[in-house]
């Protein structure tokens, strides 16, 4: 049975892609994925955040380390570029996983701004990365600026990106956009590679005793994945030589399925190889080659897209058609309606 796909012009052994998490810093870890059967590695975030407010610390301590000491000529401090940053380790980790892997391995970068960024992806590129994806997670908080501004951005950023490295951009959205659909053809346009639909922004709670906000991490859930369903078949067959990935919400076999008829070339796995580990993918895999085999699918080609918008008899499934017949068919609890 052949389950090969192509992703961001890579032929990859299955469908399969462990997305960015902190499993990725084990290079022990991510063996065990590539033997549990991962097709490619997606590396945890590199964020712009953290590199810029650790070169800001450093410069503060260097600078103030001078202070009141008139004998301290510029030999006297070290040159804080001699200490390793996070991007040094990050650049070490994926060299280690270059050399330990045959799978492909995707560098990410976590960022709102051009930036440093334009220097780090030249710097991953060098480093062995076979592709990057892009994870711009920018909540459009300014009430002034309009959602054409906000798309902008990603696409300025884009071709910036575009202009300085040869190795595949994959874009990582949210779908927080007034047009999903429009948005991914402008990157398209603008030489994307691929998208990855949807990312997760984490909502901050409210602590009612100490009324201070408090981070809140939940774990994404089956029907998470249904949002990317649905945009994954609107957009398959749309946009040519663009790769499409699911993500958020892929935690059985039914759901790779899913996406897989929806259209996506990969799905892209975290919360349940972080709750189940790294075999849970040989699960996976075995799961989706039985359902092939059931259904006569010889190969992953055969069934990608048999379930998209424009494969299906009425598209408009996807789209609002069936949202009134959704509300009818709903039951109310005994004892609720007297």
């Amino acid at each position: 049975m052949d389950l090969t796909t192509s992703y961001l012009g890579m032929t990859l052994k299955n469908p399969l892609v462990p997305s960015a998490s902190p499993l990725s810093r084990s290079v022990e870890i991510s063996k065990q994925l590539e033997d549990a059967g991962a097709s490619a590695l997606i590396m945890y975030s590199l964020f712009e955040e953290a590199i810029r407010a650790e070169s800001e610390s450093m410069d503060r301590f260097m600078i103030n380390q001078n202070t009141g000491f008139a004998e301290a000529d510029d030999g006297f401090m070290p040159d804080w570029h001699e200490f390793s940053t996070g991007l040094d380790q990050y650049l070490e980790n994926l060299r280690k996983l270059k050399e330990a892997l045959d799978i492909p391995v995707i560098a990410s970068l976590n960022g709102v701004t051009p930036g440093g960024w334009i220097e780090h992806a030249k710097q991953l590129e060098q480093a062995g990365a076979d592709a990057l994806e892009l994870n711009v997670y920018y909540i459009a908080a300014d009430i002034t600026q309009s959602s054409q501004q906000v798309e902008d951005r990603y696409i300025e950023l884009l071709k910036q990106l575009k202009g300085q490295i040869q190795i595949p951009v994959n874009m990582k959205l949210s779908s927080s956009f007034s047009s999903v659909g429009h948005m991914v053809k402008r990157l398209a346009d603008a030489g994307a590679n691929g998208v990855a639909l949807f990312n997760r922004f984490y909502q901050p709670d409210i602590n009612i005793d100490s009324l201070r906000l408090q981070a809140s991490l939940h774990p994404s859930t089956s029907a998470e994945a249904l949002l990317a369903m649905r945009w994954v078949a609107i957009l398959h067959g749309r946009l040519e030589n663009l790769s499409i990935g699911a993500t958020g919400g892929i935690h059985t076999t039914e759901d790779a399925i899913k996406l897989l008829l929806a259209g996506a070339d990969v799905v892209h796995l975290c919360s349940v190889l972080l709750k189940k580990g790294a075999g849970e993918l040989q699960t996976l895999l075995k799961g989706l080659e039985d359902w092939m085999e059931e259904r006569g699918f010889e190969s992953v080609a055969d069934m990608r897209g048999r379930m998209s918008a424009l494969a299906i008899p009425n598209p408009a499934e996807f789209e609002r058609a069936n949202y009134v017949n959704i509300l009818d068919s709903y039951s109310f609890s005994p004892g609720v309606l007297v």
